[in-house]
């Protein structure tokens, strides 16, 4: 009997811990999600600095400066570009996006009369109508949803890459210390190469956007599509999104194009997805595939996951997550698997 209530009390306790690990599980899931937006503007805040880290070292090789000197030339030079670009041709893209906005009723009417000229038209008129209007309106605001709102989120971030660029060892070592000793080496190895690989992504994510600006606006200048100097800039920006941002960037200028007739709507519409393919094929492989290779499938669903979590933020960032968790496994357990396997041979 004694035995009995012994085994029974063993029992009540391994049910209890067990319990206990699953409730301390989804406690920490939900913190996890919770603080998923923040931990999403730390990284944000680290491409900063890794932008910046990149210009100094590009300095610091082609002079032989100081590292702080280097830097603050870095810094000082991004600030100066945008600047020079803000003064240069800031009021025209300003003046250039606030006619667009004022002319987007007239365009969506516009638009949609154009469509109802045909059945595929007609169709994709019912399927953004009514009810349906309304949840991908719904879904739209779900997805660019943030932690503390737009001007916030860019307030935080901004501050953060500059105390991450001031001071990075600091950060560094710090979470290096908190490795076990033998881990140690690892995680310095690990953390190098993330750097590196963010550094080459961004590096190919610039120069894309830069290309696809300067083409798109070539193109409609052709075409004779007016503000296209506004149109260009935001089809380089949102470049940086894959996928979804050059669709975006694509939606404003059909609109334009549908206003002087269908045909130069589907000629803009066929221009974008011509230019994108250059940039996809050409461009981004040249650049990035001999820094990392990401798969097009795993972008599009990584931005689907985290953009569902987090919104817009976690789209934007969704491709050098990806990266750097392909760069962890890799490190981690890749290497691992082929040290393991190599003595057997």
């Amino acid at each position: 009997m004694t035995e009995e209530k012994k085994d029974l009390n063993l029992f009540a306790k391994k049910v209890w811990i067990t319990a206990g690990i699953i409730a301390l599980l989804v406690i920490l899931i939900f913190i996890l999600k919770a603080a998923f937006n923040v931990l999403l503007m730390i990284f944000a805040g680290s491409l900063i600095s890794i932008f910046f880290h990149g210009l100094a070292d590009l300095v610091e090789r082609n002079t032989k400066w100081k590292r702080s000197w280097s830097m603050a030339v870095g810094v000082l030079f991004t600030f100066l570009v945008i600047g020079s670009m803000f003064y240069l041709m800031g009021a025209k893209i300003s003046q250039q996006a606030s006619e667009m906005s004022k002319e987007v009723p007239l365009l969506v009417d516009t638009a949609e009369s154009k469509l109802r000229e045909s059945t595929i038209g007609r169709k994709i008129l019912y399927y953004v109508s009514g009810n349906n209007s309304q949840k991908l309106m719904n879904s739209f605001q779900q997805i660019f949803r943030t932690s503390f709102g737009v001007v916030g989120d860019l307030y935080i971030i901004f501050f953060i890459g500059l105390f991450f660029t001031v001071s990075p060892s600091m950060y560094k070592d710090g979470f290096v210390k908190l490795m076990p000793l033998a881990a140690k080496p690892g995680a310095v190895r690990v953390l190098n190469r993330i750097s590196g690989t963010l550094k080459g992504w961004l590096k190919g994510a610039m120069l894309a956007m830069l290309i696809i600006a300067i083409f798109t606006f070539i193109g409609l200048k052709i075409v004779g599509v007016p503000m296209a100097l506004a149109l260009a800039v935001m089809a380089g920006l949102l470049n940086f999104i894959p996928n979804f941002g050059p669709l975006i960037a694509m939606i404003p200028a059909v609109l334009i194009g549908l206003t002087i007739d269908t045909n130069t709507g589907f000629i803009i519409a066929l221009m974008y997805v011509g230019i994108q393919a250059i940039e996809s094929n050409v461009v981004t492989p040249m650049v990035q595939n001999a820094i990392i290779k990401i798969p097009p499938a795993m972008i599009i669903i990584s931005q689907v996951l985290i953009g569902t979590l987090t919104g817009g933020l976690g789209i934007i960032l969704a491709t050098p997550l990806l990266a750097v968790v392909i760069v962890i496994i890799d490190e981690l357990y890749v290497k691992n698997q082929a040290e393991a396997i190599q003595p057997a041979k």
